[in-house]
């Protein structure tokens, strides 16, 4: 889906707007639609100045950012899987051509064709190690979220079970005996 079908569609005062700003002989933004295109003074009037639309409509993206560790190794992948690419078909070539670097490349292809599919599963582990251990926090209803809640949980009543125990520690260590 391109930018023009994701824009707004332009409500009828803009179009009334835009209908009154050019006439359908004026095609082109800088050439007025009525002869000299000034008022009597030698001013353009307000119906006569040129309409200009923005470039692009600024649109919020749909979908986060990736983690750095991942993006960092999707840009290696890409940058191995382009470079064997094209040493393939130097290798295709010098073959074709009977040239004596043919075998030299396809020995070289075959070997880069592994770094490559190792570079395209380390973007996947790399991805599944992120988010395994920074949880996925996409969804109020995270599976991660709730875990870590329920570790926060377990950690607070250890705490308030061990207070007692360490202040019972602390009065030993005074020298004082719990029963007189």
């Amino acid at each position: 889906m391109g930018t023009a079908e994701r824009r707004e569609a332009p409500t009828e005062s803009s179009v009334a707007h835009l209908a009154a700003r050019r006439s359908p002989e004026a095609l082109d933004r800088d050439i007025p639609a009525h002869g000299g295109g000034t008022g009597p003074a030698g001013h353009a009037t307000a119906q006569e100045q040129p309409y200009y639309r923005p470039l692009w409509i600024e649109e919020s993206a749909r979908r986060r950012r990736m983690p750095d560790p991942v993006r960092t190794a999707a840009v290696r992948a890409v940058l191995i899987i382009a470079m064997t690419l094209i040493q393939a078909m130097v290798a295709f070539l010098c073959t074709v051509t009977g040239s004596w670097l043919a075998f030299p490349m396809v020995l070289s292809s075959v070997a880069s064709t592994v770094v490559a599919t190792w570079a395209a599963l380390d973007v996947w582990v790399t991805r599944q190690v992120w988010n395994q251990r920074n949880g996925v926090v996409s969804a109020p209803s995270s599976t991660a979220r709730s875990l870590r809640r329920e570790r926060r949980r377990a950690r607070r009543q250890a705490r308030t079970a061990e207070r007692p125990q360490e202040s019972i520690r602390r009065r030993g260590e005074t020298g004082q005996l719990s029963h007189p």
